[in-house]
């Protein structure tokens, strides 16, 4: 990290007096293996360095980007910079993040034993996976994909506003598909598991969970339209709470694009409903030290106990609302900052998925959505989605249902949550999942 802080550093010792500028350097190693039939399919190791410039003057802003560390290519992108700048839109509300006094958190992302695993390990936890899965079940009739990956990133940004920072994480998962087939009929089911040692990736589980998911649903039916309360699977809470966070974003807000527009203080929610964006907390695939600006990471609660209390800002926004950086700017080496959620989750509950299913009599455990993001209005408020899942009768799971469609308004979704679990699960996403009960959804199906 001292080579690409020392990189960053140089091309800010370029700036000019009447202008402000941001450098951002990175360094990034990744892996993908995925195996087929016992034997290494696709193998990618890529490795990669880039440099990102922000140039403001005048009111306007500038922005260049190359993949290369290379002395004369910094001059370039720092030149290309300025240029862009001359041909901005004024805004006065453009500007550097400023240091705001919110320490650094050291939380240790990176595990050395990543980049230490040989690569025959890593190819031997993708074969165990298929393995396992095939073996899991008779039902079990292929796997679709099988794959290890994992990551290391590296990266410095300094700007003339005073912030220099750096930091390093690393990260890993073993996800699987298998397709199990019984009576003519065929059905897809996944399995993961994430963590930054992959020493303890845990293929047992990844292994189970996909065939359980995928044989559970074979004979499926559809089901006749009605009114149900459903309980989100974890993964489908993590997708929908993906889709609330988006939301909850100030860019979202200025543009007009968020249903929670001028909602702040107000009742959004049930109170068992409080939706968290903490990029501190470690368990996060997401997790952060620093935003995309270098401020520094912290816990945002939104909603608490179904009240809206913020939306996340990065400098600009902020400024533009008369608010304060929450820490949310996001953005790669080779894009400005934007603004959004980085490690979403709900508080959790006391109870099980098991015991949360216990106490419903009539209702549908959602086990897969399909075209969530189209499927939802983020400015009425608007959701229906296709979906998949299995009957929940007198507190019991019951038959395999496909083919149905889940509809309501996100408002009344929220105002209708009557539980949330205890089980949540951190995955290779933004947002970790929960299981999530909702009273008097539609469910069409024939």
């Amino acid at each position: 990290m001292a080579d690409l802080l020392s990189t960053a550093q140089k091309v800010l010792s370029w700036a000019k007096d009447n202008e402000a500028v941001e450098v951002v350097a990175v360094h990034d190693r990744d892996t993908e293996i995925r195996v087929y039939e016992g034997e290494i399919e696709q193998f990618t190791a890529s490795e990669s360095q880039g440099v990102g410039v922000r140039v403001i003057a005048d009111n306007r802003q500038g922005f260049a980007y190359a993949g290369s560390l290379d002395e004369d290519v910094l001059a370039e992108t720092l030149a290309e910079a300025r240029d862009n700048a001359v041909f901005g839109t004024p805004d006065e509300f453009l500007g550097l993040a400023e240091p705001d006094g919110v320490a650094v958190p050291d939380l240790g992302l990176y595990d050395e034993r990543v980049a230490q695993m040989a690569t025959d390990a890593k190819i031997d936890l993708g074969i165990a996976l298929e393995a396992k899965t095939r073996a899991g079940d008779p039902r079990i009739t292929g796997i679709e994909s099988a794959d290890y990956v994992d990551s290391i990133s590296e990266s410095a940004l300094v700007s003339t506003a005073g912030v220099e920072v750096t930091s390093r994480d690393s990260g890993s998962y073993v996800a699987v598909t298998a397709l199990a087939e019984e009576d003519g009929d065929t059905q897809i089911g996944f399995g993961f598991s994430v963590n930054r040692n992959p020493n303890e990736l845990d293929v047992e589980r990844a292994a189970a969970d996909a065939a359980e998911r995928a044989t559970r649903l074979l004979g499926a039916t559809q089901p006749a339209t009605e009114r149900v309360t459903i309980v989100f699977d974890p993964f489908v809470t993590a997708q929908f709470l993906g889709i609330l966070g988006g939301t909850m974003s100030g860019e979202a807000v200025m543009k007009g694009y968020s249903l929670f527009a001028n909602r702040l203080g107000e009742e959004v929610a049930s109170p068992l409903f409080t939706l968290v964006d903490d990029p501190t907390n470690r368990d996060a695939f997401t997790a952060g030290e620093t935003d995309g600006e270098g401020l520094a990471s912290r816990r945002n609660v939104l909603v608490d106990h179904g009240r809206l209390n913020t939306f996340v800002h990065n400098a600009y926004t902020a400024r533009r609302m008369s608010a304060a950086s929450t820490g949310s700017a996001v953005r790669s080496y080779s894009s400005v900052p934007g603004v959004g959620t980085r490690a979403l989750f709900l508080e959790p509950g006391t109870q099980s998925q098991a015991e949360l299913i216990a106490g419903i009599d009539n209702g549908v455990l959602i086990q897969g959505v399909a075209g969530i993001h189209s499927g939802v209005n983020p400015v009425s408020g608007d959701f229906s989605t296709g979906a998949e899942g299995l009957r929940i009768r007198n507190g019991a799971l019951g038959e395999p249902l496909r083919e149905i469609t889940i509809a309501s308004t996100l408002q009344k979704m929220l105002g209708d949550i009557q539980a949330v679990g205890n089980d949540v699960d951190w995955l290779p996403m933004s947002a970790a999942g929960v299981s999530l009960v909702i009273a008097d959804v539609t469910m069409s199906g024939s």
